[in-house]
């Protein structure tokens, strides 16, 4: 199996890192969280225009792309620049379930999603939940024409600056999910920082009113969506994570390049050069379970899943190691807001408890392959 980037991948992650090397960096990030903002709006518009969001999509959703690859490539070179702006929230998940599930009505929103004119958000997880897709307590309950929705959401990516919501809720005994505009009356969102400095949100539905036309897909459909979603954001967060541990080790050795003791570059102690060889062996490692993810993505479910798991696992454990042995060559300064390294760590730590972290998914694996 020939492993390289296409021609047109290599001029889309080409692309990508010219305009992350020309526009992004870690202090310009700082002081745009420091204002209070979540991301800036006109980077997202330069990444639709560049059509990094269009590649998300596949050519029957008017994009150029949607493969796993594509994500992958995508995502990597947005960890490696530390990238917040919220295109795993509008692209990944959002975009991916109303691709999916979207009457033609509901579909129009993807063109808004590609040219970056809009954001939608996911609100599935809740309060006092694990990562079980099916683990869902809000209740959904007809009342004439109506749907009336009860209950809380917690971690919702970008949902404070989401124009519109994918709300999941249970009506009698199965999962349903209903595109939501964010000024519905019954509504309330509350942002929050997470400790990456990306957006997080928590919602409470009271007497959430909503219409039947607003359901995304028919009786029966939302789990396999939601579960097919979730293995694209977490091929998408791992390749991500994959990027930020290149920056991470990157940052390290150019540091033991520079910094002296007793006369000479620390990275001349063998015993660092050993820990950084380890750090290296380990990224690769990574890379090979983000690239074989990558080519399952598409695969029947189970085998799909068991990838997803494989890889998430995976990562999770690498990550913890390439942020720990970075910090600890660099000494204190790793651990300063002010230095690149710091939002790197905080960001592996946070893609780590996302969609599931190492312990639920070597148990997920364990329980899927002995099924």
């Amino acid at each position: 199996m020939d492993f390289n980037l296409s021609e047109e991948r290599r001029m889309l992650r080409d692309m990508l890192q010219r305009l992350l090397s020309e526009r992004y960096s870690h202090d310009a990030r700082r002081k745009l969280l420091a204002s209070g903002a979540a991301y800036d709006t006109e980077i997202l518009s330069e990444l639709a225009d560049l059509g990094i969001l269009g590649a998300m999509f596949s050519e029957a959703d008017n994009g150029f792309g949607g493969t796993g690859f594509d994500i992958a490539v995508v995502f990597e070179e947005l960890g490696r620049s530390g990238v917040i702006e919220p295109v795993l929230a509008v692209a990944v998940l959002g975009g991916a379930l109303i691709a999916q599930l979207g009457t033609d009505t509901q579909r129009h929103l993807i063109d808004q999603i590609i040219s970056g004119q809009t954001v939608i958000a996911l609100a599935h997880s809740e309060p006092g939940a694990r990562y079980d897709i099916g683990d869902v307590s809000s209740l959904a309950v007809a009342e004439g024409d109506d749907i009336v929705i009860n209950g809380a959401k917690t971690h919702v990516i970008n949902g404070a600056q989401a124009d519109h919501l994918i709300v999941s809720a249970r009506m009698d005994t199965e999962i349903v999910l209903f595109l939501v505009s964010k000024d519905t009356r019954g509504l309330s969102i509350v942002n929050h920082a997470n400790v990456d400095g990306t957006s997080g949100a928590r919602l409470q539905m009271t007497d959430l009113r909503v219409s039947k036309a607003q359901q995304l897909g028919g009786h029966g459909t939302a789990i396999t969506a939601l579960n097919a979603t979730m293995a694209r954001a977490i091929l998408a967060v791992s390749a991500e994570a994959l990027g930020a541990m290149e920056a991470a080790k990157d940052l390290t050795v150019t540091y033991l390049k520079e910094r002296r003791q007793f006369g000479m570059p620390i990275g001349k102690f063998q015993v660092l050069q050993h820990r950084m060889a380890d750090v290296l062996i380990e990224i690769e490692q990574a890379r090979s379970a983000v690239i074989n993810l990558a080519g399952h993505l598409d695969a029947e479910p189970k085998l799909r899943d068991l990838h997803v798991s494989a890889t998430k696992n995976l990562i999770g454990r690498v990550g913890a190691l390439v942020a720990e042995e970075a910090i600890q060559l660099h000494g204190g300064i790793g651990m300063t807001d002010e230095y690149a390294l710091s939002h790197f760590a905080r960001r592996l730590t946070m893609i780590d408890h996302m969609f599931g972290d190492v312990d639920y998914h070597i148990e997920r694996f364990i329980q899927l392959s002995s099924a």
